[in-house]
């Protein structure tokens, strides 16, 4: 495989890698928080419960970003 195509294939993982930990922060943290916000609670959770969970997905959404710049780093020149 040429540099330009593999360096073209490794850009697209990382994009798809960071816009999956952008939607890691939407569905996890962004959409419980504006309803919370707005004082619909639907799973009725509580306080440690929704911490515990927003930490598991900010994590998750950081390590898929960590991935996506590593992979930026093995661009061949």
């Amino acid at each position: 495989m040429s540099k330009p195509v593999r360096n073209e294939r490794t850009k697209l993982l990382a994009n798809a890698l960071d816009r999956a930990s952008t939607a890691c922060l939407a569905v996890g943290i962004l959409a419980p928080l504006s309803t919370s916000l707005l004082g619909a609670d639907p799973t009725g959770s509580t306080a440690g419960g929704t911490i515990l969970s927003f930490a598991g997905w900010t994590l998750t959404a950081v390590m898929l970003h960590l991935g996506a710049r590593r992979l930026l780093g093995d661009l061949v020149s």
